[in-house]
């Protein structure tokens, strides 16, 4: 992902750890690190691995897609489920699932056993994720060494992002597309380790709104598969996501606390937020996913090849979010959302001149618009967010936003895929043209943002 996320958290700041923080925060960051990382490391290595288990482009999208649904989808609650049993519990149960799984992947003897070995890495994912950023907020007492701590945090992720594609490629190429998931062992056994050194957390109450997070779970599965398969199958999957949707619908309405308050949605900025950020995720995801199959099946390059062609446009992903805040506290949110949506468009309709004829270099250069306009926007955007919405629903905003993200990059990734099927190169353009007009139409709909805070 571009840029910081932020998960459903406790807002209350509870006591001051009983141990030191350091280790709390190298153990958040390696987590947050671990999980980012799976959102992108695995796309170079698609290739590979549909030649090793004999996949075809359906089962290469589930294998990103797998991943994707389980984590966007159990957001919604994972946040009170840390609450509930403690965050130093919680994150040492995902982390110790997320491993296992990803032994289960790189262990994998066919398409369906690796398909189910990476939902419950994305079910342990989303666990670990809110878990991690409690982990932050309880260990740091002082506001603003807090504030810093969860900086440190977002850039653990950030980073993972922007190494995902090199690290893949280098992996696939070196020794074999298994390699990405057992890196994945070592990692987490070191965030255990440091566990160990952090201080038990308290349990609080807090209410899981399992009606409304099956639901949701149904419809999302559903409407992705609808995207993937097609056919008579995806029709009656349509059908089932829709009858899904609308029980989401009347569950959330009812319910005392529901996962997803609808009346969030009367916030303008809130409304919008989420609109740009899941259009944000389509571009960023979807031509991580697209681009990587050309590079690879159209152009014929390396899997480590095609991962140091998405470093330019990776590699200034963590200077440009900082970059953005300092704007943001100077001129307000709405400049740095508006014009980094803007140049994120113009870097995709950039990108429309891209062929297998077009220079190498030139062609990892157009990315590179795209993450600066990405990465430009997206952490005002959910500063925005988070200033709008009252400090007890903070952490329901965050995982609203993040799901909501997750969600439009899984979609993303189904459509583009059904499309690429047929031919890769074909499939180029058009992906370009749904990203760059669904951006145009946040872009617009920024403008209608707060302005300069007083």
């Amino acid at each position: 992902m571009p840029t910081t996320e932020l998960a459903q958290a406790p807002v209350a700041v509870p006591a001051p750890a009983r141990s030191s923080p350091g280790p709390a925060l190298a153990a958040a960051m390696l987590g947050f690190a671990l999980i980012t990382l799976d959102t992108s490391v695995v796309n170079v290595a698609l290739p590979a691995i549909g030649a090793g288990l004999r996949a075809g482009m359906s089962g290469l999208q589930w294998v990103v897609d797998a991943y994707t649904l389980a984590f966007a989808a159990l957001l919604l609650s994972s946040g009170a489920l840390s609450d509930r049993v403690g965050a130093s519990r919680a994150y040492g149960a995902g982390v110790v699932v997320f491993v296992l799984a990803s032994a289960a992947c790189g262990l994998a003897p066919n398409l369906p056993a690796l398909l189910a070995a990476r939902a419950v890495q994305g079910v342990a994912a989303a666990v670990m994720l809110p878990a991690s950023l409690a982990l932050v907020r309880e260990a740091y007492g002082d506001p603003g060494r807090r504030a810093r701590a969860v900086s440190l945090w977002a850039a653990g992720g950030t980073v993972a992002v922007a190494l995902g594609p090199v690290a893949g490629g280098a992996l696939t190429t070196a020794w074999s597309w298994r390699g990405i998931f057992f890196v994945n062992l070592p990692l987490g056994l070191l965030a255990l380790a440091l566990l160990t050194r952090v201080a038990r957390s308290e349990r609080r109450p807090a209410p899981l709104d399992l009606p409304g997070q099956l639901t949701a779970v149904v419809a999302l599965g559903a409407l992705t598969f609808a995207a993937i398969e097609g056919g008579t199958e995806g029709r009656w999957a349509l059908g089932l996501a829709g009858v899904a949707f609308a029980a989401f619908l009347l569950v959330e309405a009812r319910r005392r606390h529901p996962v997803v308050p609808l009346g969030l949605f009367r916030n303008r900025t809130v409304a919008v937020a989420v609109a740009a950020g899941s259009a944000n995720s389509v571009a960023f995801y979807g031509m991580l996913f697209v681009f990587s199959l050309f590079f690879q099946q159209v152009l014929g390059l390396s899997a480590l090849a095609a991962g140091l062609m998405f470093l330019p446009m990776t590699g200034l992903l963590a200077g440009v979010n900082v970059l953005s805040a300092r704007v943001a506290a100077r001129r307000g949110a709405r400049l740095p959302i508006v014009l980094g949506q803007a140049v994120a468009v113009a870097g995709l309709l950039g990108l429309l001149a891209v062929d297998a004829d077009t220079p190498r270099v030139a062609q990892a250069l157009l990315l590179i618009p795209l993450a600066l306009g990405a990465g430009f926007s997206l952490p005002p955007l959910i500063a925005s967010m988070m200033e709008a919405v009252p400090a007890d629903r903070a952490g329901t905003a965050a995982g609203l936003l993040n799901a909501a993200r997750q969600t439009a990059g899984g979609l993303a990734i189904a459509v583009f895929g059904s499309m690429a099927a047929a031919s890769t190169e074909a499939a180029l353009r058009p992906s370009l043209l749904i990203s760059a007009a669904l951006l145009a139409l946040t872009t617009l709909a920024s403008l209608f943002l707060p302005g300069r805070r007083a």
